[in-house]
């Protein structure tokens, strides 16, 4: 039976957006800072070229291609993506040869589709096979739920992303390439002539926004992954469900410089610090202290600090013996309802096995609190 021992006082998550599915978090610890429904899967349009560029900026950090390297424009990829297919573009012409560098500025800054298209024919042989890449690397990266059909994100039946695993794929990119990440920085492009900006509306807002990606769909509304840098603190964060791009613009302003604005790290526990206690069946002891092994620090709301809670879980009573370091629940923190940091809890001390006496109490103890579970 699971154990849950609360400290301090849940209320409702006070922000409010007109988005349908958020995720945001902190950059450095992975915290979760506010959450909206962002398990739902929904089409990913242009955000799947997040996952796009994550294969690209993986293959090339393993050697498997260069910069310099060159893929030749299909007619596939030319109609698909180019100048009359009405979507964003590079305008390639077909059958040239364009290197990976500038493929790579052309799906970031641009948001290209040519560009998308000549790539995964030019690593995969065709885009359903990097589709297939795509979708495996998710999972390796921890990615669940998302699916992907094709490179660009253009419709494609069963094609599928959460707010939360795209809020998560961005951090490890900024995390795992920071050589590619300045890359969503970009404020322009230019190349054959032909002069784009970027299409990330945060980039010129004066919030120390650095990327990443915006998206639409008629299914699913005006989409965005963006990411804020400022006084020594990141944090990611992925919206969707928005009716114009006008709104898209404005709630994930307001959304990052509240996330930036809103909270500060605290410290709540030193390390081996005693967090708390689980009551043990069958032991020399009662219960048992619960300790981190390291500094637990959170963010924790500056207003309204009543929201976050912290709580020890644990699948009790624990059953003796039980070893001075072994892992026996976690401590969770929540800010409203959502789930913002976990970290394990371990035995601060040995327990032996009890006696025969005190095992029969304990028996007896377990068989009265069952009749009441």
């Amino acid at each position: 039976m699971a154990f849950c021992l609360s400290v301090g006082s849940a209320s409702a998550q006070l922000f409010e957006t007109k988005a349908e599915q958020v995720y945001m978090i902190d950059a450095e610890t992975g915290a979760v800072l506010f959450s909206k429904d962002a398990d739902k899967p929904v089409p990913p349009a242009s955000l799947a070229k997040l996952m796009t560029m994550e294969v690209v900026f993986n293959a090339i950090k393993a050697g498997r291609y260069g910069l310099d390297d060159t893929f030749v424009v299909s007619e596939n990829a030319w109609r698909k993506g180019g100048a009359g297919s009405g979507g964003s573009t590079m305008f390639a012409k077909v059958k040239s040869a364009i290197r990976l560098e500038d493929l790579m500025q052309g799906v970031v800054v641009q948001s290209a589709n040519d560009a998308c298209i000549t790539i995964a024919e030019g690593m995969a042989g065709s885009e359903e096979n990097f589709a297939l890449q795509m979708t495996e690397r998710a999972r390796q990266l921890g990615l669940q739920t998302s699916v992907f059909k094709n490179s660009t994100g253009l419709p494609a039946e069963g094609q599928l992303v959460t707010m939360k695993e795209l809020t998560l794929l961005g951090r490890h990119i900024w995390q795992s390439y920071p050589e590619f990440y300045r890359i969503y920085s970009q404020r322009d492009f230019t190349w054959n002539k032909i002069f784009q900006r970027n299409r990330n509306p945060l980039l010129a807002m004066d919030i120390g926004a650095d990327g990443m990606k915006t998206g639409f769909t008629e299914d699913s509304g005006y989409a965005i992954v963006g990411s804020v840098s400022r006084d020594g603190r990141r944090i990611f964060a992925a919206m969707s469900g928005m009716k114009t791009d006008k709104e898209r613009a404005e709630e994930a302003r307001k959304l990052l410089d509240w996330g930036m604005r809103s909270f500060e790290k605290r410290q709540l526990f030193e390390r081996g610090e005693v967090v708390g206690k689980a009551s043990v069946y069958g032991g020399d002891k009662p219960a048992i202290d619960l300790r981190a092994d390291s500094p637990v620090f959170v963010f924790s709301p500056i207003v309204n600090r009543d929201r976050m809670t912290a709580h020890v879980i644990y699948d009790g009573p624990l059953s003796a013996p039980i070893e001075q370091g072994t892992q026996v629940g976690r401590l969770e923190v929540r800010i409203g309802d959502t789930v913002s940091q976990e970290q394990p809890l371990f035995a601060a001390e040995s327990v032996g096995v009890g006696s025969l006496h005190s095992r029969a109490l304990d028996a007896v103890k377990e068989i009265a609190v069952g009749w009441l579970r």
